[in-house]
């Protein structure tokens, strides 16, 4: 199950997302949500397909990859919403994280961290003020040592 190359840090290398990626990608995607604990009551994957081609087309989502070979082994995701500017955010665009995953065969390796500089990064160059995530239990850690606080205002109202 495991890469012959997984353990050597050496052997991944790192790309954008592109749509011939799709597939995998949104099969990574899943497995991430059920790995959180999520319902699987409806087929996601046509809502999934149809978000990521219309956001890779407009510019308001990019991912980066890891990837062992030729195998995507790590995924990241940030889209880009917009807001009416406010002090701490002048210029009201935000980076909202998702899709963080990794290979559970290619865990603690600094896989995940490296992802999330690349789209923080993403985010900065597109001119956002803060980037904001809804994380797992699992990825409070790599978020906190990143530099993520909590937000205790953070509620939602589901429609």
């Amino acid at each position: 199950m495991i890469g012959e190359n997984a353990g050597n840090t050496m052997d991944i290398t790192y790309r954008k997302l592109e749509e011939k990626d799709l597939d995998t990608f949104i099969s990574m995607r899943i497995t991430q949500l059920r790995e959180e604990g999520a319902t699987e009551d409806i087929d996601l994957v046509p809502a999934l397909k149809d978000f990521y081609h219309r956001h890779m087309a407009d510019g308001t989502f990019v991912s980066w990859l890891a990837l062992d070979g030729e195998k995507i082994i790590g995924t990241s995701g940030m889209s880009f919403v917009e807001k009416p500017p406010y002090f701490s955010c002048p210029t009201g665009r935000i980076g909202l994280l998702s899709s963080m995953f990794t290979d559970p065969g290619y865990r603690r390796m600094g896989i995940a961290k490296e992802l999330l500089h690349r789209v923080v990064e993403e985010a900065r160059a597109y001119g956002c003020g803060a980037v904001q995530i809804t994380a797992s239990d699992m990825g409070v850690k790599l978020y906190t040592a990143y530099g993520f606080v909590h937000n205790g205002n953070f509620m939602q109202y589901k429609l």
